[in-house]
């Protein structure tokens, strides 16, 4: 079966796809749980250890506090409380943490930092994996047993106010509640204002038991200006008068022969220097956790907070308001909370929470018995039922007192290690799935490869043997061994796997099209290692021959793809990029200076005649350039200047990502240190920022505006003031005549009004683009619908880009003009490797922009521009096209230049391009694979390659979408076929 080679490429690319997707839902893991019984009861609890035959108490300690009041302040730092700051901005706070009684903390959050996971890990006290990133934008109910449920079940009335995340988790568990959008990251005023108005009301009634307050105006600031902002201070200002009232409110309501109340400070995460979160940097993953309360001894100065994990807070919390530990906890309780409670008492928590951990321990690994922490358990059990012996026989020396101290650390150790077992143990895989996934990946790579000699040749056409695989017999046993062993993994497995849940008809399917795809590909292997039929009438064509450049463009793209193998080159990726476009652009400079100097020179020995041959073919005329040609032809610039832009081209291509490096400092390591942008983004710069975003939109007008209609001109031009107009309403820039910096509105109706001349320009190049593909086949209508689609994703990306990186869109635009102009058209780069060259600079410029392979780096506020309230699919879109601005703009750009260059040269052009971005794709990918299958048991993989797993994902989602795009444009007729 023959197909274009667009099509091949699409086909492998969505199968690619396919196999990844199969593979993410294998290895990001089903949660460590328990299967004793659905929710942990006060019947199950067991009883106290006693040697020898003696009474024994099967009770909960009675509880420590009568309310419980938790305030949650979403992206609290450790240092906004605990660092130098902290007396300024929550002076109330720190006082009570110096002065009160207290106990402060460090609580470690584990990565991904982002709320819903968070809010899982303080109400289950388990460890949330990163699949829950995607969870996080639309939360189902949680089913898991929880602190919550805990309460709700004894008869505990709940009252919560706040994130409507909270809500989403559990339905049916408050008594009253009012939820805030936390996605709508511009709002920083009302979405806590909503929280506090019921405060006075709340803290007046005796009607309840737990209070939860979640606060998100400061992760919304974090997220619109970072945290050193100036709306930082005011904020934890607000929060420390909001956490002043609570605890005097609790204060009052003290009665003698009661409990005491108890009021807990935390957050669910930190902010990174950029103001995101979902990384595993320090003060992404550093809350403070301050627990108040009159049960507490009261502090005589500041002390170094300890460290604690946050998952240690759910199991201290049920057993200090009486309540069971939730099953599935991993955490640990915090012995300083139960420190003024008799021995007996302590000892009692800590057997019940490490009998608890033992139970998860048992259920989820089955060599437990050799495990550490177990033994440690037993021991410390052994030694304290010989303690409780002598307790109860009325021994009161201090030799008991003595013993029971040293259970009391036998426990704490045999806590510490069975917690850290159980974390190390994130999750059961599902092999099946991932061996699936990693099987279609690399047959799709190996259909490639045994494909390109075909996909690039001048006919770009692939011959696939899909008849001869059907019918052969291997096909047939391939079949029958591989539904084999499904049935038998199926009928035999212990553990639950996607594919047995699937119906047997789809899985065969499946199986009967791998087996196919296995005979093809064995097919075309044994075609390729034939040797060559010899012809009389045929001449036989030459062999590949690779140039300087050819070899930079393979080497370059598979040694970055080795590298990584590396934790280290995946958190700094964007220095290989950087590397590698230097080393291009010095490549791509020697290629102009070989061609314009060398070769002119001896062709001027050749002759007065051949060096005009010469002349007319190396520069040939802007006339002839095509619908590509550059603004500088309409300048009437000679071809001599224009030899010497295509010589100054590669340098200042080198000055543009220069720049760019210094105006965004990304990557793990240095992503601390000040850049251009801070410095341009603080206070005291605006005017400058200003006028730097004035002459970056001005650019982007003069190389966009050269081949639209009038009216997409004007519309460019409108859109482009709009954008401006957006930035001078939100606050980030300045118009000439405004003496005030303070933003009059959050700009949704300037940023609706761009979005108006965004659609009218697609409108108009789709328009133009169904008349060239149904109506007729004019290249000229054809190439300007392209450039109109490409001018209307420009003018989006304008709108969403923050003002300092509006100069990385303009810089972009420039390089692509220069790039396509001087050097891919004059010195005649083929299809392939003008889409590598395209690839490398959609890889770097996406690094350019401030991105990296953390979460945190994700500006999640860009999807909220244009909105006045949380709306799922636009915001979803608006911020994955921020985050992919780079890749996508040299993508879009390819497919216009490969366009022009097909109608002027090749009719395979598209076709070529479309196969070289499939392959580009799929090497990193089933490498990637390959990797995480083999590593899926170390820890460190999931704050690295676990978000490099998504990202991959992600671009290979984008590439596909774009190869269909390639499809479609390449089944138009062309002048070449006519």
């Amino acid at each position: 079966m023959k197909v274009s080679s667009s099509v091949f490429a699409s086909f492998c690319l969505i199968f690619e796809l396919l196999g990844l997707a199969l593979f993410l839902r294998g290895f990001f893991p089903v949660p460590v749980k328990s299967s004793f019984s659905s929710k942990n009861k006060l019947s199950d609890l067991p009883a106290e250890p006693l040697a020898g035959n003696g009474p024994n108490s099967s009770k909960v300690p009675p509880p420590l506090f009568k309310r419980v009041v938790i305030v949650l302040i979403d992206a609290l730092r450790e240092d906004f409380v605990f660092g130098p700051n902290g007396k300024k901005y929550m002076p109330y706070t720190r006082h009570l943490v110096e002065r009160g009684s207290t106990h402060s903390f460090v609580a470690k959050a584990r990565p991904p930092t982002v709320t819903m996971p968070r809010i899982k890990a303080l109400t289950t006290g388990s460890i949330p994996g990163f699949i829950d990133v995607v969870m996080n934008l639309n939360s189902p109910a949680l089913h898991e047993d929880n602190l919550l449920w805990q309460a709700k079940t004894a008869g505990k009335r709940i009252v919560f106010y706040g994130d409507d995340t909270w809500v989403k988790l559990f339905p049916k568990h408050f008594m009253e509640y009012d939820g805030t959008t936390s996605f709508f990251v511009s709002d920083y005023t009302e979405v806590d204002n909503n929280v506090t108005r019921h405060l006075d009301s709340t803290l007046k009634r005796d009607d309840w038991d737990m209070l939860i307050l979640h606060y998100l105006g400061l992760d919304h600031i974090g997220h619109i200006s970072g945290p050193h902002s100036s709306l930082i201070g005011p904020k934890l200002l607000e929060m420390d008068d909001v956490l002043k009232k609570i605890h005097a409110a609790l204060i009052s309501k003290e009665a003698e022969g009661t409990l005491p109340n108890l009021l807990v400070l935390c957050g669910d995460h930190g902010m990174s220097e950029t103001g995101s979160h979902g990384g595993s940097s320090e003060p992404e993953i550093n809350t403070p956790l301050v627990l108040i309360s009159p049960a507490f001894k009261r502090k005589a100065g500041m002390e170094k907070p300890s460290v604690v994990e946050q998952v240690d807070l759910a199991p201290t919390l049920s057993l200090s308001l009486g309540l069971p530990i939730s099953q599935n906890s991993v955490g640990r309780l915090i012995p300083a909370v139960f420190e003024e409670t008799s021995l007996r008492e302590q000892l009692r928590v800590l057997h019940l929470n490490g009998y608890q951990l033992s139970c998860l321990l048992r259920d989820s690994t089955l060599a437990y018995q050799k495990e550490e922490g177990y033994e440690l358990f037993r021991v410390a059990e052994k030694s304290h039922g010989n303690w409780m012996k002598l307790y109860l026989e009325g021994n009161t020396s201090e030799t008991l007192s003595n013993m029971g101290r040293k259970v009391l650390r036998q426990y704490l150790d045999a806590l510490k290690a069975m917690s850290s077992a159980l974390s190390r143990q994130l999750g059961k895989y599902d092999m099946y799935s991932m061996v699936v996934g990693t099987v279609l990946l690399v047959q799709m790579l190996l259909l490639l490869l045994l494909a390109m000699p075909e996909a690039l040749s001048g006919a770009a056409v692939v011959d696939v043997p899909v008849g001869v695989a059907l019918t052969s017999l291997p096909f047939y046993l391939l079949c029958l061994l591989c539904a084999a062993l499904h049935v038998a993994l199926c009928t035999s497995a212990s553990a639950s796997c996607y594919f047995c849940g699937l119906p047997w008809a789809l899985v065969f399917a499946a199986i009967a099209c791998s087996a196919a795809l296995a005979c093809a590909l064995v097919t075309m292997a044994a075609r390729r290692l034939a040797p060559p039929t010899k012809s009389p009438s045929k001449v036989s064509s030459p062999g590949w021959e690779l140039s300087e450049l050819d070899m930079l463009l393979l080497l370059g793209t598979v040694g970055h793809t080795l590298s990584l193998g590396a934790s280290s080159f995946v958190e700094e990726e964007h220095q290989s990029w950087y590397f590698l476009l230097n080393t291009l652009c010095l490549a791509v400079f020697q290629d102009v200076c070989r061609k314009y100097f060398r070769e002119r020179r001896r062709a001027s020995q050749g002759g007065a005649g051949g060096d005009s041959d010469d002349e007319e073919q190396l520069l040939p005329s802007c006339k002839a350039a095509g619908p590509d040609a550059s603004p500088l032809a309409d300048l009437g610039v000679s071809r001599g200047s224009e030899k010497w832009l295509a010589l100054a081209t590669p340098p200042l291509t080198l000055a543009c990502c220069r720049l760019l490096r210094s105006l965004n400092q990304t990557g793990i390591q240095w992503a601390h240190l000040p850049d251009l942008s801070h410095w341009l983004n603080s206070g005291d710069h605006k005017v400058v920022l200003s006028l730097l975003s004035m002459a970056s939109l001005a650019l982007v007008f003069v190389l966009v505006q050269r081949r639209c209609s009038a009216v997409s001109k004007i519309a460019l031009a409108l859109g482009l003031l709009g954008v401006y107009s957006y930035r001078a309403a939100a606050g980030s820039v300045l118009f000439p005549w405004q003496h005030s910096s303070r933003a009059a509105s959050k700009g949704t109706m300037e940023a609706r009004f761009v979005y108006v001349f965004v659609l009218g320009i697609l409108f108009t190049g789709a328009k133009d683009l169904l008349h060239s593909q149904l109506v007729s086949a004019e290249a000229r209508l054809r190439g300007r619908g392209l450039w109109e689609v490409y001018s209307g994703v420009v003018l989006l990306i304008a709108l969403l880009l923050r003002p300092h990186n509006l100069p990385t869109l303009a810089c972009c635009l420039l390089v692509q003009s220069l790039m396509a102009q001087f050097i891919w058209k004059r010195l005649h780069y083929d299809a392939a490797q003008t889409t590598i060259m395209h690839y490398w600079f959609g890889q770097a410029f996406f690094y350019f922009q401030g991105n990296s392979n953390n979460i945190a780096t994700v500006d999640i506020s860009v999807g909220f521009v244009g909105l006045e309230s949380y709306v799922e699919a636009p915001a979803i879109f608006l911020t994955a096209l921020s985050s992919y601005a780079g890749p996508l703009l040299w993508a879009c750009h390819l497919v216009c230049y490969l366009s022009s260059e097909r109608d002027s040269r090749s009719s395979a052009a598209l076709g070529h391009g479309c196969y070289c971005f499939a392959l580009l794709r799929s090497v990193p990918a089933v490498f990637y694979v390959l990797l995480v299958t083999a590593l899926r048991y170390h820890l460190f993989i999931w704050s690295v390659f676990s978000p490099k797993l998504l990202y991959e994902a992600m671009h290979t989602l984008v590439t596909a979408l774009i190869c269909v795009f390639f499809t479609f444009m390449d089944q138009s007729p062309s002048p070449s076929r006519a």
